[in-house]
């Protein structure tokens, strides 16, 4: 008996005495969601975390380097956005979180340029308009519409007013198509921003732009270069893709210098050059990247001249990162200006009733576009007949 009350005694004592309490576990770290899985080179990167405690830091490795802490992050009841660049020179990027020694799950993103395909004059009326009632709305982009779609930013010159309403201007040549064949350029040819500072935008009058600009907005297309007064005709239009802020100016100095807006006027974006200096710097201080476009040059001239030239060093200087000219009906030079910013001086005709030669040669321009300017310069060529853009040469 007195070995089994000591024994009773010594588990009594052992327990009350006690234990060694186990070591903390650390909570799992929230949960992470990339929101965009393609960006641009230095484009924004938007991240979605998870509800969790103090302590949870953001790390990023790009390229397979070594991962490096972005942010901590405070105490979350709820989960929270967070925005940060992506590097310009990887071709992906994760992301994970980490709370003491436990990390969580790795996310991670693709990094390209952002293409931007532009091309030359849309003209929706005239010879393209009479095979539009024929063929249907869709037709002048049977060709070319699926290599414009297939680009993150399409843009061209629309050289027409979009309405039924208006008359003739007093000038020898004037273009008005169907809201129908701008909502087809939209949806079968891909286009999200169009120019209208040009020499025809106003060929039916002010109400009519405004009918265009209405029309345009209507069917997703972004329309600079015009606008209700002076102000609105300056205004950069900012499109955001692929992480990255575009931004697009337009300007013309073709006649009539009646078309141009005023305070209280609708019209186009004339190219004083303290007006082109004025509102690059605007689209400068609110986009990654600028695109200037021009109405310009000489009719059928193969080369651009000084006064291109002169506006082209303008707009560069001002903070353009491509700029991307009109109006020649021909093709021009396109040219390298130091490692990241481009002219297009001519895209020539693009939908558009040509048949000369010269004005039948044609191409879709596709700039690849980072957080630092123009990457890449393709080059994609067409050729023009019955009004509609057919991809590849025409055979000799």
């Amino acid at each position: 008996m007195a070995v089994l009350a000591g024994a009773a005694g010594t588990a009594r004592a052992q327990s009350a005495t006690p234990s060694a309490a186990p070591p903390p576990v650390a909570p799992a770290a929230p949960s992470l969601r990339a929101a965009d899985a393609v960006v641009a080179p230095g484009g924004r990167v938007r991240l979605v975390v998870g509800a969790g405690p103090e302590g949870v830091t953001l790390q990023e490795r790009a390229g397979g380097s070594q991962w490096r802490r972005v942010l901590s992050l405070r105490a979350a009841v709820a989960a929270q956005s967070l925005t940060v660049r992506a590097p310009l020179s990887a071709r992906h990027v994760e992301f994970r979180l980490a709370i003491g020694e436990r990390r969580g799950t790795v996310r991670e993103v693709r990094i390209r340029p952002l293409q931007l395909a532009s091309a030359g004059d849309v003209n929706l009326g005239d010879v393209p308009g009479a095979q539009i009632k024929r063929h249907g709305a869709a037709w002048p982009w049977s060709s070319v519409g699926p290599t414009l779609r297939a680009a993150d930013l399409a843009f061209a010159n629309l050289e027409c007013a979009v309405s039924l309403r208006g008359t003739p201007q007093g000038k020898r040549y004037t273009f008005r198509g169907r809201p129908s064949s701008l909502r087809a350029a939209a949806t079968a040819g891909g286009l999200d921003v169009v120019n209208l500072a040009n020499n025809h935008a106003v060929d039916y009058g002010r109400n009519a732009l405004l009918d265009t600009l209405r029309t345009a907005r209507a069917a997703g297309i972004a329309a600079v270069g015009a606008g209700a007064n002076a102000a609105q005709a300056y205004r950069p239009v900012v499109v955001r893709r692929l992480g990255l802020r575009v931004a697009f100016v337009g300007f013309s100095e073709i006649l009539p210098f009646e078309f141009r807006a005023g305070p209280g006027t609708p019209g186009t974006a004339w190219a004083f050059p303290g007006s082109v200096r004025s509102s690059v710097r605007s689209a400068r201080r609110q986009a990654d990247v600028v695109v200037a476009t021009f109405h310009w040059g000489v009719e059928r001239a193969t080369t651009e001249n000084f006064r291109q030239r002169a506006l082209t060093r303008l707009a560069l200087a001002s903070g353009a990162d491509a700029v991307i000219g009109a109006h020649p009906h021909v093709l021009q030079p396109v040219r390298r200006v130091g490692a990241r910013r481009v002219v297009a001086y001519s895209l020539g005709n693009f939908v558009f009733g040509a048949h000369s030669a010269g004005t039948t040669t044609t191409r879709i321009l596709t700039l690849g576009l980072g957080a630092d300017g123009v990457r890449t310069v393709r080059s994609t060529p067409a050729h023009i007949v019955g009004g509609r853009p057919i991809l590849g040469r025409a055979a000799s």
